[in-house]
Order: C-alpha cells, then structure tokens, then sequence
C-alpha cells in the first residue's frame, strides 16, 4: 500500500491511534453508529430539531496547553476508556521523532490507506518524521523557529527536565471521584500529537495567523500595502476543505479536512437553521483540555473588491484549562456566536 502525507494528516492512514486490538475499536465504532441511529429522531421530528437549537455534540479535547492539539474520533461516553491506554502514560524520553516510531511501526494497518477514518497520534508522529527528513532539522527545532515567526514566545517542547515559567499543573479525578495530580508522563513519543505547551495569547496569535493568510487572498484592490499571509490563501483554503470519508467527534455537523475539524456554511430553506463556517480542534492530554476555534467573518463582496477590508476578520476562540477530559468546544462555538453577533449588530 501506499501511505502519502494528505492521508496522514486527515487520518486515513490506517495506522492505529493508542488502541492496539483492531477488533476493539470496531466494536466501539459500532456501538457508537447503533447508539447515533437510535437517538436520531425520525421524520418530520427530525427536520424540527435542526430548524431549533443548534446540533454541535461535544467530546473532550485532548492537549497539555499544547499548540500541536489531538482529538479522540469517539462518541461522548469514550472519555474514560480513551486515557485507560497505557501509551498515554509513556515515561521513556526519546532522543528523536525517528526513534520514536518504533512505538508502532511494526504493527499492522487498521485498514488500507484512504478506506475510513481512524484519529491517529502516531499518524502525526511519522509526519512529524517527514518534516524532519525534507526540513533537514530537527522536528523540535523546525517548529521552534516556525513560533519564535509567529510571535508565539510562549509556546514551547512540554519538556519535563527544562524550567519553564508559568507552567500549571494538571489534574485529572481519580476512581474516588477525587481531584489529583495528573501522573508523570513524557510527550517526547509525539511531539507533533500533543508535546507542546502554548498560552492563550499565542493561540490566538496562531488563529490570527491562518485566518489572515486565508483572508487575503480574497482581497483584490490592495495597492502593495497588504503584507503577505505566512501560509498562501490556498494553503488555508485546502485545509479547511472537508475530505470525504471523515468524521468529527465534537460536532456532528463538521468533516474532517487537513489536521482541522471544519463546519460548512449551509443553510438548506428559508427561515431554516443556519449553518456558518468554522475550523476547530480540540486538544486533549494527561491532566489538561483545549480548544481552538475560528470563525471567519463573511465578508462583503464589493468591501472586498474595493480594497476596504483589512484581515484578519472574524472571530478566534481559545480555552486551556489544566483538567482531563473537558468537553469544550461547544462553549468556543457558543462564545464565537456571541462575539460575532455582537460584532453584526454595531
């Protein structure tokens, strides 16, 4: 078979997330699709709820205060057997994305490359071993530079020998149902997956990044005055573009695209559910939650043409918290929702 970087990067490779047993992930895949049937509402009952209150079903996230964030493909429910893995509590230290492969790259496909959608960390870790080979650097060095670019001073390796400023502690609940202090664990095994710590502020800076590399290349009348995005327009557009055969855990209405969850904009009748454009992920890992979500603005045609707007123009939602298996990107929509409303109305 033939396993190319784009399938990598929407998870259709066929290589295994943290769960070995093949057999187990399709059994919860099929109690996940029999549970989805019975609770869709049939008919006209159906058409009801998707005219009323919005449809986003949530799922936890999965980082650290990591930029690199992972995602669980499961249904809500899955959050406790999903950290049962014992390979989310790795505590050997890997020199090198290279060596770090060895973690699974004897086992077999789940499926052939491009047949479904399977989340996969150690996906991103052997992407992460691409970048390396073509970038002729160091995984951890390249992606340093690419922040120390964008500003984002804070974001740094979630290395546990290094004195970091700022760095919270995490905490998941025991079995008691009691508040702890996450377990000790080494992220060096997926740097790319879930092995950075990041702030707010420099997620936000990131989101601005993409939102104005996307934007710009809309805008027509510029006269040189408009910088160019760090990414070409075409770069973003392909990553906010849905791939079919890809599924999104977090809200039922989105696809998979290039390491995005995206929402399309649709709207199926007047005076009918809307349906705005979004990208997402959210992040999740021992002891900590995040989201990040952007909302483009729908920019006006003749603003566009005219040169009048000036990128980036929406809304960037971010939330970090220093607990395990926080469901959040529900409450990024809701509060982008807000923002741009209030944004509609001045």
């Amino acid at each position: 078979v033939t396993v190319t970087t784009r399938l990598l990067v929407s998870h259709l490779s066929g290589i295994r997330h943290y769960e070995k047993d093949i057999a187990k992930v399709k059994e919860e895949k099929d109690k996940s699709n029999r549970a989805s049937k019975a609770a869709k509402p049939p008919g006209d009952k159906e058409q009801r709820e998707k005219e009323g209150k919005g449809m986003e079903r949530t799922d936890s996230g999965k980082p650290r205060k990591e930029h690199g964030a992972e995602a669980k493909s499961s249904r809500p429910g899955r959050r406790a057997e999903e950290f049962e893995q014992e390979e989310y509590y790795l505590k050997e230290k890997f020199e090198s994305v290279i060596d770090s492969l060895k973690i699974f790259k004897n086992d077999p496909l789940f499926f052939k490359p491009g047949d479904k959608f399977l989340y996969s960390t150690y996906g991103f870790t052997l992407l992460s071993a691409v970048v390396e080979r073509v970038s002729g650097q160091k995984f951890t060095d390249y992606m340093l530079k690419m922040f120390r670019d964008l500003d984002m001073l804070s974001t740094v390796l979630d290395d546990n020998e290094a004195m970091i400023y700022n760095r919270a502690r995490c905490y998941v609940y025991n079995k008691k149902g009691r508040l702890v202090n996450a377990p000790y664990v080494d992220n060096s095994y997926k740097w790319a997956g879930g092995g950075f710590l990041s702030s707010v502020g420099d997620l936000l800076k990131f989101g601005s990044a993409l939102l104005y590399s996307y934007q710009a290349g809309h805008l027509q009348k510029t006269d040189g005055k408009l910088l160019p995005g760090y990414l070409k327009p075409g770069t973003v557009a392909m990553m906010w573009t849905p791939v079919p055969r890809t599924e999104v855990s977090w809200d039922r209405d989105g696809q998979y695209a290039m390491a995005w969850a995206v929402v399309e904009k649709k709207q199926q009748c007047g005076c009918c559910r809307q349906q705005r454009h979004y990208a997402s992920h959210t992040g999740g890992a021992v002891g900590a939650s995040s989201v990040l979500l952007i909302l483009p603005e729908e920019l006006d045609s003749e603003a566009l043409g005219a040169g009048l707007v000036v990128p980036p123009r929406g809304v960037i939602v971010t939330i970090i918290c220093n607990m395990q298996s926080v469901s959040l990107n529900s409450t990024a929509l809701k509060i982008a929702r807000e923002f741009d409303k209030e944004k509609r109305t001045q």
